[in-house]
């Protein structure tokens, strides 16, 4: 009897296998593609540009830093495939006025063509903890990292659904998966996107519209670089107990979900894990992808348990090591 239920189970992840592709986006072509990827003159979303140029597509880099745009601009080019291809700065706040944002998507439009890929990469990270920030800082967050992937999103959607073609990525974050110590901040606007992404590709999918949502871990970028200049203690340790992806491994692994239409991306076991975990009522690009989350759900939750109380045992261990120092001082 066992035997046979084990059969009737391999023959049935067989038969998901081969139905797959047929419910799965088709993969959509780079070579000529107009991408836009905002957030692209360095880090994580220089990148993907380089990623996406070395495959044949026309690149609109947005950002508000005219020199460094430049720079990755040179940089960008020296990965061409052909003489015909086109990279384009913007230099813009996209997270300050819409009307601002819908134009200059519409001037990259008229010189390179509709967008097929959007790459909302622009974002930054401050930690610290709740009551040491100031409100001013969530209001920050919120508008560069949530409402600076609404605007450029909502200029190019329209477009998109008449085509019946196009690829959306949202640039979030581990952090948009688990709330961790000195992110209450940053955590919120990353969540933020998640929910945005969901309900978005509800809405485009019948028009052959696919949304991707990534979730890098800490990767080697400037803005890593600066945002552990006033990282908690409890966050640093924290943060420590994974490994520092580099920004290329990153891209290339965006750019592959993207063109493949799939709405989660992740790094390793660890990105691997926290997707299978955090997926509830997301969207799922194939059968497979639903089936493997099914299975691996106990068996990855089991293990974050461990990984909570591991973290958990870090913020008492500061605490306490606070509190001793304090005391330290008071009979000093």
């Amino acid at each position: 009897m066992l035997l046979l239920a084990a059969a009737f189970l391999v023959a049935f992840v067989l038969l998901l296998y081969m139905v797959s592709p047929l419910i799965s986006p088709k993969p959509l072509a780079l070579p000529g593609a107009h991408v836009v990827v905002t957030g692209g003159s360095s880090g994580i979303g220089k990148c993907v540009a380089i990623e996406c140029y070395k495959q044949g597509a026309f690149i609109t880099l947005v950002a508000r830093n005219e020199e460094k745009l430049l720079q990755a601009k040179k940089e960008i080019e020296k990965h061409s495939i052909n003489d015909k291809q086109v990279v384009l700065c913007i230099s813009v706040d996209i997270s300050e006025d819409y009307s601002q944002v819908e134009n200059v998507i519409k001037q990259a439009q008229e010189k390179l063509g509709p967008v097929d890929m959007l790459v909302n990469c622009a974002g930054m990270s401050v930690s610290g903890k709740f009551e040491d920030l100031e409100v001013s800082t969530f209001e920050r967050l919120m508008s560069i990292n949530y409402l600076g992937s609404v605007y450029p999103s909502r200029a190019v959607i329209t477009t998109m659904k008449e085509r019946r073609v196009g690829r959306i990525v949202f640039v979030s974050s581990q952090a948009g998966q688990l709330g961790l110590f000195g992110f209450t901040a940053y955590s919120s606007s990353k969540f933020a996107i998640r929910g945005l992404a969901e309900a978005l590709q509800m809405e485009v999918k019948p028009y052959n519209v696919y949304i991707t949502v990534a979730y890098p871990p800490d990767t080697d970028t400037p803005g890593f670089a600066e945002e552990n200049k006033t990282k908690p203690l409890e966050t640093r340790l924290i943060s420590e107990t994974t490994s520092i992806c580099k920004p290329e491994q990153v891209a290339k692994q965006i750019v592959k979900d993207a063109i493949q239409g799939n709405f989660n991306s992740s790094i390793g076991s660890d990105g691997y894990m926290l997707s299978a975990l955090t997926c509830g009522m997301a969207p799922v690009t194939s059968i497979t992808e639903g089936l493997q989350q099914v299975v691996t759900m106990g068996l990855f939750r089991t293990i974050a348990l461990f990984y909570l109380g591991s973290f958990d045992s870090i913020v008492r261990r500061c605490m306490m090591q606070r509190a001793k120092s304090e005391i330290a001082d008071k009979t000093a």
